[in-house]
């Protein structure tokens, strides 16, 4: 690091918990952020801020009008630009000595390479099956997951770490069958939810590179908006589970 880094990151460096050697580590890190939505736009400002020096953002889709009213990393200037391209703009703007990695075109043949560049895996997701996908890879490559999920006015979030062996995966909590995507275009969301679960996100993240604290690990956080609670369950790791206990 030289002067400007210590001078940019010096709030996180006073902390005991994270000093220079944290600091570094988060330099030297590398994330893949699934999702360039409503969870994904505050991680991606927060983590650039914080110093990661290699995000990786995925997004095929293109900014709408619509997105406008949580995904808070496109403005309306942005309207009909890649999101990977709007976002990457601003990520740069806040901190420009970090390293954006943009990918269109993530798909089942290229995941888990893309997967196996990262430390750590956030999925913003909104869809039950990239969400399953992106766990296989992320246990096939033995990479933290760090997912989240948000609608309406509720959150939940957890850190998966399948591959370990007395750690469920997230298709240990959620399986294929019965499982039902709702999205936001059908049952609606308040914008500022979304950005406290993508900061939380972002923060877990940050702890699970770092080894810090309560990492959530066979924990889902559910959060209600409407009444403010925050709820814990633990997860069991599930004997049946096709993905992380397989023979």
């Amino acid at each position: 690091m030289n002067d400007q880094d210590l001078l940019r990151y010096s709030r996180q460096i006073m902390l005991p918990q994270i000093g220079i050697d944290g600091q570094q580590t988060l330099l030297d890190s590398t994330m893949l952020l699934i999702g360039m939505g409503g969870l994904g736009s505050p991680s991606a400002l927060y983590l650039s801020a914080a110093g990661v020096g290699h995000l990786i953002i995925a997004d095929f889709d293109k900014v709408e009008i619509s997105n406008l009213q949580r995904q808070i990393i496109h403005h309306t200037d942005d309207i009909g630009k890649y999101k990977v391209d709007s976002a990457k703009n601003k990520m740069l703007a806040i901190n420009p000595d970090i390293k954006i990695t943009t990918v269109k075109d993530l798909n089942d043949e290229n995941l888990s390479s893309w997967v196996e560049k990262s430390n750590v895996v956030l999925d913003g997701t909104d869809n039950f099956d990239t969400r399953f996908k992106v766990n296989q890879a992320c246990i096939e490559q033995k990479i933290p997951l760090v997912s989240a999920a948000v609608i309406r006015f509720e959150g939940q979030l957890s850190v998966f770490k399948g591959y370990e062996d007395a750690q469920p995966c997230y298709q240990c909590l959620y399986s294929k069958e019965g499982s039902n995507d709702e999205t936001c275009s059908e049952n609606g969301i308040l914008a500022p939810v979304a950005g406290v679960m993508g900061s939380l996100q972002a923060l877990q993240a940050v702890k699970v590179v770092l080894n810090l604290g309560e990492q959530l690990i066979g924990k889902l956080i559910i959060i209600d908006a409407m009444d403010l609670t925050f709820r814990s369950i633990k997860i069991g790791k599930d004997d049946a589970c096709p993905v992380c206990n397989k023979e």
